[in-house]
């Protein structure tokens, strides 16, 4: 009787959701998803499923039963602004806009900041020990190991292109993702290239390398120093290339150098100081330089290959490309469009911003006064055309906050970027080995969204939550150090 009783059966199917919840958020636009849960949106995360779940069983009883960590009271205070702003736009005259209405608009964005919250919160209070986020963490790698053995599939068609075999992988793509695949670029399981190298680089990355630069594993195997950790890094890195992600492989060189840095700066406090300081900086000067020359002739040579990333050089070179500007060339322009349009509706609604999702009913009229017949993109989206009913948005995380939450949103937002910011803080001055690790990891995260935040605006997108649920859930364990029955005797 006691074998199958009810907190055992709750156990169970926790532990079941919580394994299939991060082992399963490498899928982001699962095309069977009911429209009650997102599937009207682009973004369809396949971990709503176990999410839903983890709702039920874990996340509202601790909120009855445990304090909530306090960079949720931001997050609340910002979501209940976004809310009276949302309200407040239906006051305005807004007319249906590409089949959509304002009504529509309200409850679209309503359910993806709900399911941002419910991602960051169930991720936060989720783990009870360093235990629990161990095996978080495994099943992350397990999910990103089954997304990098597809993308690898992806990479003979890219390399050498073949009909049936591109035609087949395409055809299981269908029950993956809501879009086809490139023929010159892989997607793993997401919805573009863009997106599976913003994955790789934000989700899986930073713990990676931090387990690599603190020589430590979660897993019990390993090889002198070679651990599951390596492989998975030297395997994501590989795979990345051929998402030929500009973000992507900018973000790839940037923590590298860090690592460099990271590493070079724990091995001079470890080891002798023989050296002269000048000799030592010289050293470390020419170990720049050939990291440096060592990415630039690998970012140039993996990317000749390829028409699209080429673009960052091949203005020079190409004389009918000298009609436009370098930034027009490389598709990239049209984003400060979308930026100074954002200005100019937050400077129309400083205060509270015109509503989450409403940044496409001003689009039209606010665009800054300049000629666009040069970027195809932009007149798209300013041209009614049957069939076209996706609404653009500004494809910039803070553009979108300043326009729709105004500066009262946007600000609480930050201030919840702060506290994150605060539990690396925490975790970086501990003195255990374990917490150093997630302030590392927690660093390394940051910067990352320091750059993805230019190319990325989605409240659904798991990415940003679990990121900051996992440093959340670090920071407010008890200090590993010191266990719970020392701490009652003291």
């Amino acid at each position: 009787m006691n074998k199958w009783s009810w907190p055992r059966v709750v156990s169970v199917l926790t532990g079941i959701a919580w394994a299939l919840f991060f082992f399963s958020l490498t899928v982001t636009s699962f095309p069977y998803l009911p429209e009650e849960l997102g599937g009207r949106t682009l973004v369809r995360p396949l971990a709503v499923y176990p999410l839903v779940v983890l709702v039920f069983l874990v996340t509202l009883p601790r909120l009855i039963k445990r304090p909530l960590p306090q960079t949720f009271l931001p997050l609340l205070a910002f979501t209940l602004v976004a809310m009276i702003s949302s309200l407040a736009a239906f006051t305005s005259n807004l007319d249906i806009y590409r089949g959509v209405s304002l009504v529509e608009r309200f409850l679209r964005n309503l359910l993806t900041l709900g399911l941002g919250m419910a991602f960051y919160l169930t991720v936060a209070l989720l783990p009870k020990s360093w235990e629990d986020l161990r095996f978080s963490m495994r099943w992350l790698y397990a999910g990103f190991a089954v997304a990098l053995a597809w993308g690898t599939l992806q990479i003979p068609y890219v390399i050498h292109f073949h009909q049936k075999y591109f035609k087949l992988i395409n055809s299981l793509q269908s029950y993956i993702s809501t879009r086809k695949l490139f023929t010159t670029r892989i997607s793993g399981l997401t919805y573009e290239p863009k997106w599976f190298a913003e994955q790789i680089c934000f989700l899986l990355m930073p713990w990676l390398l931090s387990s690599v630069l603190n020589g430590r594993s979660i897993f019990p195997w390993r090889y002198r120093w070679i651990t599951v950790e390596w492989f998975l890094l030297a395997w994501s890195a590989f795979v990345l290339v051929f998402t030929y992600s500009r973000t992507g492989l900018f973000i790839l060189g940037v923590l590298a150098f860090l690592s460099y840095w990271l590493y070079r700066s724990r091995s001079l406090r470890a080891g002798p100081q023989a050296a002269a300081p000048a000799r030592r900086a010289v050293w470390r000067g020419v170990e720049a330089f050939a990291l440096l020359a060592l990415l630039a002739g690998g970012i140039y040579f993996v990317g000749s290959q390829n028409a699209y990333f080429s673009r960052l050089w091949r203005y020079w070179t190409e004389g009918k490309a000298r009609t436009r500007t370098y930034l027009e060339f490389i598709a990239f322009e049209q984003r400060f469009v979308y930026w100074a349009t954002a200005l100019n509706i937050y400077d129309q609604n400083p205060a509270l911003g015109v509503g989450l999702g409403n940044y496409a009913f001003y689009f039209p009229e606010m665009l800054p006064i300049q000629p666009y017949d040069e970027q195809r993109e932009v007149m798209r989206q300013i041209t009614p055309a049957e069939g076209r009913d996706r609404l653009i948005t500004p494809k910039n995380l803070y553009a979108r906050l300043i326009a729709e939450t105004g500066l009262l949103g946007t600000a609480l937002f930050t201030l919840f970027l702060l506290g994150i910011v605060g539990c690396v803080l925490f975790l970086w001055f501990s003195p255990h080995p374990e917490q150093k690790y997630w302030a590392m990891s927690g660093f390394l995260s940051l910067v990352v969204f320091a750059i993805v935040v230019f190319s990325f605006d989605s409240f659904s997108i798991p990415n940003m939550w679990v990121v900051f649920g996992l440093i959340t859930a670090a920071a407010h364990l008890d200090d590993p150090a010191v266990p719970k029955v020392e701490q009652r005797d003291l």
